[in-house]
């Protein structure tokens, strides 16, 4: 079971904090610092010092760290065109020495879109399609030819499909709780399901759903990768974890409901029911960024129990 730290900036985080938090990441073993794509804080943050753009961010990043994996949980398919974006993962993956992932979602915080004048499209899930076609496309064009596509919101004319990434397949991450076209996508287009903030119950529906989306695509199912995006709260002792919870605005019990909480050989039992889904990675919710004993504690007594 491979552990990521997912971090959501929105919150309130400047850049420095991020790569604080990505070094500890790497220092400490986990495999890979992944972080929302967002502008606008939540709930009652006060998103302080301002929001920082997912791939400037992991642009730095990428000449800071040297081993663990960079990516998002989701890039907002309604913040970029298909184009630009596939040239920004690029050439970050490039940055990196090729240790870059790609999470696209179709976007869905309206606010954020009006706070910072972004359209926001009513049809967005077509739109989100069409996107994971160009960018694969872009990247998968043979170096010396060219790219074309003629869409319904997209058109591209006979692209150079420049620069490429320093990976030969950047892996693309799809994820979300939709039964029936959500699957069908990522059957199409993904390297690895993700599966945000479900029950074990509803984790083994949805990764079934994507199992049989799979075989009618003709691929095999265990092609993809299975993953789950959990908030986590960890403590030595009930005080400590009832401390980390109040730090997040969070009740314990809620926590223990719906994440990942408690000690750590509680959060180790529910994670090994996240595997008996057959989720092979799970994505931390850290959301104190400035308690880095918490990733200590994470990662001596919980990873190395999963290790």
């Amino acid at each position: 079971m491979d552990l990521r730290i997912f971090t959501e900036p929105q919150q309130g985080a400047s850049y420095d904090t991020l790569l604080t938090v990505a070094k500890a990441t790497e220092d400490l073993g986990f495999d890979a610092f992944f972080r929302s794509d967002h502008y606008l804080s939540m709930g009652s943050a006060d998103g302080l010092p301002g929001p920082t753009d997912a791939w400037i961010t992991l642009a730095g990043l990428a000449r800071e760290t040297k081993r663990i994996r960079l990516g998002t949980l989701m890039t907002a398919g309604t913040f970029r065109l298909p184009g630009v974006l596939a040239i920004q993962v690029a050439q970050v993956d490039q940055m990196s020495g090729g240790r870059v992932e790609l999470g696209l979602g179709a976007g869905w915080f309206e606010e954020e879109h009006r706070a910072y004048g972004i359209p926001f499209p009513k049809e967005k899930f077509g739109r989100l399609e069409e996107q994971l076609a160009i960018v694969t496309g872009l990247w998968g064009t043979e170096v010396g030819s060219t790219f074309s596509y003629d869409g319904t919101y997209y058109q591209l004319t006979d692209s150079p499909a420049l620069p490429k990434p320093a990976q030969a397949k950047v892996p693309v991450l799809i994820g979300g709780h939709g039964a029936v076209r959500t699957p069908r996508l990522a059957a199409r287009y993904a390297d690895e399901f993700n599966l945000p903030f479900a029950s074990v119950e509803d984790t083994a529906l949805q990764f079934g759903r994507v199992r049989e989306a799979a075989e009618k695509a003709g691929r095999a199912p265990g092609d993809l990768t299975y993953s789950n995006a959990l908030v986590v709260c960890v403590g030595k002792d009930e005080a400590e974890v009832a401390r980390r919870a109040a730090a997040i605005g969070r009740e314990v019990d809620e926590l223990r409901a719906n994440g990942l909480a408690g000690s750590p050989a509680e959060v180790v039992e529910k994670i090994g029911r996240y595997a008996e889904t057959g989720s092979q990675r799970i994505y931390l919710q850290v959301l104190d960024l400035d308690d880095l004993d918490h990733l200590e504690l994470i990662s001596s007594q919980v990873q190395s129990q999963l290790s």
